[in-house]
């Protein structure tokens, strides 16, 4: 653990809260200290308000805020002598604490305040820093946490037992520091917080001091854990934590805008066999019944991974708890081994209904679905309801496992027992997130798969996916698929259609990274040169016939076991053309081609139904913002028809131009829930064309 502050980079952020932007910034961008919104950090500072008064605000940092990417505008500004007197009351209910807090807050619009802003508060020094650093989490689950603790900082910081955050833990730090009658001074000899079994506080009058503190801490408590060969876990898969602060942990199908847990030090992932894809895929329809709504499933497959799954005391070690409370929000209590969901999910019951009737008020119990699985043929596995969520699972759950196992070396692992796990996993606070949070969209948790995704229609689907909330593996012979779709929810995959092998491949990136497949939409195809059967070539029509038709033939035939486990049925759409019902001269091979997949279709909507896979046809027309059409080729089939080219853009009965989103809008809609008893269908989305009306 270093410091990574730079004074070249520092001098860009101006005043102190700018420096504050810059610290929490460093912070976030080390995962062994925070990971996806964990930790908060605050700045005290003084201004006058609009009656010249001076008065003391505290900026802490806003909930729904990442600490890797905050700006000054993810700082709450709240009243300090309102939230410090907050913390002097006996007793105050966590929703009214955040209510209170919204009534003291300075800024229209600014995000809710951190539900730890006042331990933030009452805290002497000007600039705090809160982390769960994998280190300080590990010393501290252990059975002698508190004296190991102790061991490594002697009096340079203040030992918290566990208690509930918000207001509990605010008033449990309140009475600590305030019990010598000196109120909340600290001596400077204090450097920080340590909270068993959730993180660790430092804290300082400058930003540079405050964030160096925190650096200095958990470097204690790492040099701790490699004088008693608890650090390195495992040569084999690199030196976890050594080289980098991050876990050992890489990642099956890695792609642009996921969240990656490779480390320096990984070894790569093994990939998906297609009797281990069918194996996932059936997984995920099991959880996305337990969870009464599709789940994304992604999966981490290397050999750090399979060598913790797979230790014999796994049980003992994994069925113990998450590393922090807060944890439990993403990965629930307790991981999966193995895959019998169904048992899991009955387990899950008895807690709830073991645990809710202590709850001071009535809970809602939330599906019983598991959110990690850990098997020893498929790895880890993360669940979520959209892939966001998924990855965020598990590079939490990679951490865990570091944590997990170093804690073990250093004394055996111990955490929370399963009362205050319930307590923290139905908070208030996150049963009334649940109670205000709004329809999702309707291809949330399902994942889709289109080819030729690199433009045009192809592009224009992915798009229309990813705007309803599906995932999305992405193909193309283009290599700038890759990195076309940055996010999470999007697998850009280079992949020749006509290369079975290659679509193999594919399909098993997709299944690793999302866990199966709900809709395939075959788009990908080529439109050759018009040219008169007289003049066509043999070779030119098989190419023709091996992209448009063969290629389809092979997907359709790898993808139907993934679409038969989709929790809400299959779909596929086939993208085809007005050519179909009404041919044009000089694209024989393009008209064939697209009339044999038409059959292709309708067969498949046939023998497919009893598997609930649906099967539809878009048959689009004169779509110009696509790549198979230049403007030289426009103009040549404009002259063909003795248009113009506006006029041949619009030679249609409403006289509108087709766009690729046009075409994606339909094809995405034939695979959703509005069209579920629809199959067979073919619908043309060409503005009307006389010839085929």
């Amino acid at each position: 653990m270093r410091s990574l502050w730079d004074d070249a980079e520092a001098g860009r952020y101006g005043g102190e809260l700018g420096l504050r932007v810059y610290t929490s910034r460093l912070l976030g961008r080390d995962r062994s200290l925070v990971l996806h919104g964990g930790g908060n950090t605050s700045v005290k500072l003084r201004r006058r308000n609009l009656f010249g008064e001076e008065e003391e605000v505290l900026y802490v940092k806003g909930s729904g805020w990442d600490l890797e990417r905050i700006e000054e505008s993810g700082f709450t500004p709240v009243r300090l002598d309102a939230a410090r007197r907050l913390a002097e009351l006996e007793e105050l209910g966590d929703p009214e604490m955040v209510e209170q807090l919204a009534i003291h807050t300075l800024r229209a619009g600014a995000p809710p305040a951190s539900v730890e802003a006042l331990l933030h508060a009452i805290l002497p020094r000007r600039y705090v820093d809160h982390t769960h650093a994998d280190a300080v989490v590990t010393v501290t689950d252990t059975p002698d946490g508190a004296e190991r603790v102790r061991e490594i900082y002697g009096d340079s910081v203040i030992v918290i037992p566990y208690v509930m955050p918000g207001f509990q833990l605010a008033r449990a730090v309140f009475e600590r520091i305030s019990a010598g009658g000196g109120g909340t001074a600290l001596p400077e000899s204090v450097l920080g917080l340590v909270l068993l079994k959730h993180g660790i506080f430092s804290f300082a009058d400058q930003a540079r001091e405050s964030y160096e503190r925190m650096i200095h801490l958990v470097a204690l408590a790492e040099d701790h854990l490699r004088a008693r060969s608890a650090w390195v876990l495992d040569p084999a898969d690199g030196p976890a934590g050594e080289a980098d602060g991050t876990g050992g942990q890489g990642v099956a199908g890695v792609h642009p805008g996921s969240v990656s847990l490779a480390s320096a030090g990984s070894a790569a992932a093994a990939p998906l066999s297609p009797g281990e894809a069918a194996a996932v895929a059936a997984l995920r329809r099991e959880l996305s019944a337990a969870a009464g709504r599709p789940l994304v499933l992604t999966s981490r497959r290397d050999p750090r991974v399979f060598r913790f799954v797979r230790r014999p005391d796994l049980a003992a070690l994994a069925l113990q708890g998450p590393i922090t409370p807060d944890h439990v929000l993403r990965t629930r209590p307790l991981p999966l081994l193995g895959r019998d969901v169904a048992a899991y999910a009955a387990a899950y019951r008895r807690h709830f209904e073991e645990h809710a009737p202590a709850a001071r008020e009535p809970k809602a119990m939330l599906d019983p679905a598991p959110r990690i699985v850990l098997d020893p043929e498929l790895g880890m596995l993360a669940a979520g309801r959209t892939a966001a969520e998924a990855a965020i699972a598990a590079e939490i759950y990679g951490h865990t496992m570091d944590v997990v196992e170093r804690a073990d070396r250093l004394g055996g692992y111990r955490v929370l027992s399963a009362a205050e796990l319930f307590e923290m996993e139905y908070w208030d606070l996150e049963q009334a997130k649940l109670r205000r949070a709004g329809e999702p969209p309707p291809l949330a948790g399902e994942v889709a798969l289109v080819t030729g995704a690199a433009s045009g229609i192809g592009k224009a689907c992915v798009e229309v996916l990813l705007a309803r909330g599906a995932a999305v593996a992405a193909l193309d012979v283009d290599p700038r698929i890759e990195d076309l779709f940055p996010r999470p929810a999007a697998l850009g995959l280079l992949c020749d259609v006509t290369a079975e092998e290659q679509v193999s491949g594919a399909l098993a990136a997709a299944v690793a990274a999302y866990g199966g497949l709900d809709v395939l939409i075959l788009n990908a195809g080529v439109f050759p040169a018009g040219r008169d059967i007289a003049a066509l070539e043999l070779e030119e029509w098989r190419r023709v016939m091996a992209v448009n038709l063969d290629a389809n033939l092979v997907l359709m035939r790898r993808c139907h076991p993934l679409l038969r486990q989709a929790p809400r049925g299959g779909r596929v759409a086939v993208i085809g053309s007005k050519n179909v019902p009404a041919p044009g001269p000089g694209v024989a091979a393009y008209s064939a081609s697209k009339a044999a997949l038409q059959q292709l279709a309708r067969v498949a909507a046939l023998e497919w139904g009893r598997d609930g896979i649906r099967v539809n046809i878009v048959h689009p027309n004169a779509v110009f913002d696509t790549a198979l059409w230049t403007e030289e080729r426009i103009a040549a089939r404009a002259s063909a028809y003795h248009l113009d080219v506006e006029a041949y853009r619009r030679s249609n009965v409403l006289g509108l131009e087709v766009r690729s989103r046009d075409v994606a809008e339909a094809a995405v809609e034939l695979c959703g829930p509005r069209f579920s008893r629809t199959t067979g269908a073919q619908v043309p989305v060409d503005g009307g064309n006389d010839r085929v009306i």
